[in-house]
């Protein structure tokens, strides 16, 4: 049984008390049945489950108001359970994120209901081959033709990719170089040219792909925002989710703890518990400290986003660098607790091995976070 306590820390209302109840025990009853030996199937029935329970109607907001600490928890507790339940969660949030914070009320009103329900499944889509982490060297181009604009370029490692019925789009408009000149579209999976050139395989199975847009045509209206706040809206956007992320790392250490004590405290060694071996318990004493501290930070930063601040830059990289770069760690010990059994196909240490690695690269990679942790602190420091 995981450690609930953190709840009753002063982060906290009562109403994410219940919520957190509430998931986990509707994770406990209904996630275990889910078969996950095809991937995209797996994932349209868990967001399909999620809108029906009504954990999905937490992922956008109409109101431009999406409240951080739920998405924690609910990404905490999903992650803790079944991490592809957190991706299909997750991806539900990021992918209309952009809508949620920016999107006008007839953006908001044609997709936030259905993703929201569960009877749409969404996407963000701003990563390309020849830039990754430099959004602002994004080169795929939007051009406008009357009232329409042309999209034309690829996106790659796009979660959903591929089962998808609505992609977020960022897309070069040129109003000034780099970072300036792009802008966000709402483009519906059906649209003629829109291409999936490939679909990516990951040691942790998730919904991957390329996506190949050519001479893609989109109404203006289709614009979130205004032209050239493309990077904008995907940095406030990122604001918000990249705390969610570290909520996920911070589940799978959890989870990985749980399964460390059930096997030190039953697992023989010479007629007692392997728990005895004090070197064991440094480890679980390890665990347990990283597992609170990663808590703090990742709870800190929802909890200053909620309570009105603009940005938590600072707050949200040190959450997710910490609790991703930990929880490797973390179930890294977990695994070596386990012995053979730990590399073991299927064994849960050894899924939750290959499913935190994703976690420190995407949304800002571990070495991004330093860079912009070290440049807030720069910041901080000569506005003394």
């Amino acid at each position: 049984m995981a450690d609930k306590t953190f709840l009753h820390w002063p982060f906290f209302e009562g109403r994410h008390r219940d919520l957190a109840a509430s998931l986990d025990a509707w994770a406990t009853d209904h996630l275990s049945a889910v078969d996950h030996s095809d991937t995209d199937a797996a994932c349209r029935q868990l967001v399909t489950m999620l809108g029906e329970a009504g954990f999905a109607s937490h992922s956008g907001a109409e109101d431009g108001t999406l409240d951080v600490r739920t998405l924690c928890l609910i990404r905490e507790t999903l992650a803790r359970h079944d991490g592809l339940a957190d991706f299909a969660f997750a991806m539900q949030g990021l992918g209309t994120g952009a809508i949620s914070l920016f999107g006008s009320p007839e953006q908001k009103a044609d997709w936030l209901p259905l993703t929201r329900a569960g009877k749409a499944i969404s996407a963000f889509a701003l990563t390309e081959p020849g830039s990754g982490s430099d959004v602002a060297a994004n080169t795929m181009s939007a051009t406008l033709d009357g009232n329409h604009y042309v999209l034309n370029g690829q996106k790659t490692w796009i979660s959903n990719g591929g089962i998808a019925d609505v992609y977020t789009v960022f897309a070069r408009t040129g109003e000034a170089p780099g970072a300036k000149g792009m802008s966000a579209f709402i483009v519906p999976a059906d649209t003629p040219g829109l291409e999936i050139t490939e679909r990516l395989q990951t040691i942790a199975p998730h919904p991957l792909a390329t996506l190949t847009f050519n001479d893609l045509r989109v109404p203006a209206t289709a614009m979130i925002g205004e032209p050239g706040q493309g990077f904008r809206i995907a940095m406030s956007v990122l604001d918000v989710f990249r705390s969610t992320v570290a909520a996920a790392a911070l589940g799978f250490a959890r989870r990985a703890l749980d399964e460390a004590l059930a096997r030190v405290t039953t697992r023989q060694i010479q007629g007692a518990p392997l728990f005895d071996l004090q070197m064991v318990q440094g480890h679980i004493a390890d665990m347990a400290l990283d597992v609170d501290a990663a808590a703090l930070l990742v709870y800190r930063a929802a909890w200053t986003k909620d309570s009105g601040a603009p940005r938590v830059t600072r707050e949200a990289a040190m959450a997710k660098l910490f609790a991703t770069d930990q929880a490797q760690h973390i179930i890294d010990k977990a695994v070596q607790l386990h012995g053979g059994d730990g590399v073991k196909s299927h064994e849960t240490v050894e899924k939750l091995y290959r499913e935190i690695r994703a976690l420190r690269i995407y949304e800002g990679a571990s070495d991004v976070q330093r860079v912009i942790i070290a440049r807030q602190a720069l910041t901080a420091f000569q506005e003394r």
